[in-house]
């Protein structure tokens, strides 16, 4: 009877988190900024490694934008003013 309750415990969770990850920072290209800086800025506060990093940095400078980090739209905002205090052009945005 106790495993029933943990695999309902887990199910629940499983929904809310699925329901919960609907929005993503999208950074978008900038004439301002260097690669350094962006890369730094990732590592920092996206919390990606320096190869994530270089690889959204060049996402960004080639394409226009890059989605950079995925949640809940109470978990980006910290995030997503970290990033557009340090200068960067960032949103959140549905997905």
């Amino acid at each position: 009877m106790i495993q029933n309750t943990k695999t309902q415990e887990l199910e629940e969770l499983d929904v809310l988190v699925d329901v919960e990850q609907g929005a993503a920072i999208i950074l978008y290209n900038d004439d301002l900024n260097t690669f350094d800086h962006v890369i730094y800025c990732l590592i920092k506060y996206c919390r990606h490694t320096a190869e994530q990093a270089e690889q959204c940095a060049m996402l960004v400078h080639y394409k226009g934008k890059c989605q950079v980090k995925s949640g809940s739209e109470i978990e980006l905002l910290p995030i997503c003013k970290a990033l557009t205090e340090k200068g960067l052009s960032a949103v959140i945005e549905e997905v």
